[in-house]
């Protein structure tokens, strides 16, 4: 099965009409806010509408199911790596370590159920999900060297060590707000260096 790509790389391929790019840039967020509420549910048609366009429009660009999923789970696990790279750049070092947790928590949260309807589709050892699981390892590992380097980061702590206490997070179901932050915060502070 060939990937399909993500919007970035759509409009890549050949010029793109200013209005036909806007269409997809909706689609994918009406796709998302969609995916969160509805989970594996999600219907092509709601997507749609929120998005403001027919449902031809949304066949044209996607033209199954599957190929929308992995759109949105490609640009958004590749976002989460721009993410990792701007914070490293623009912040402090502990504080880019928080923020891209969160950041992940968010990720995690959102693709739950789509993860599931893509493994069942393409398998665990897809070109996509393969691409997804490096690129969230290498931010991992870039943030948290980052806060290592500096200092303020448990030099003991593999990247793998904090996606599995952030995915441990993510395990719980739905949690309310002021129990998530503390929770968060216990796991932080057991990455941070004394």
């Amino acid at each position: 099965m060939v990937p399909t790509p993500a919007a970035g790389q759509l409009a890549a391929e050949r010029p793109m009409r200013a209005d036909a790019q806007r269409n997809l840039e909706r689609l994918l967020l009406a796709a998302r806010e969609v995916l969160r509420e509805s989970g594996a549910d999600a219907s092509l048609e709601e997507i749609a509408r929120r998005a403001g366009v027919g449902i031809g429009t949304l066949y044209r660009r996607f033209p199954t199911r599957l190929s929308l999923l992995e759109a949105v789970y490609r640009e958004d696990v590749d976002a989460l790596g721009d993410r990792a790279e701007l914070l490293i750049e623009g912040e402090e070092p502990w504080p880019a370590l928080e923020k891209w947790v969160w950041a992940l928590l968010d990720y995690v949260a959102t693709k739950r159920a789509l993860f599931q309807e893509l493994v069942d589709a393409v398998g665990r050892d897809s070109e996509l999900l393969t691409h997804s699981r490096q690129a969230v390892n290498d931010a991992a590992g870039a943030v948290l060297r980052n806060a290592q380097a500096a200092g303020v980061a448990r030099t003991d702590v593999e990247p793998s060590d904090l996606l599995r206490l952030v995915g441990g997070c993510t395990m719980m179901g739905e949690l309310d707000p002021a129990q998530q932050e503390r929770v968060v915060s216990i796991v932080l502070g057991g990455i941070r260096a004394a």
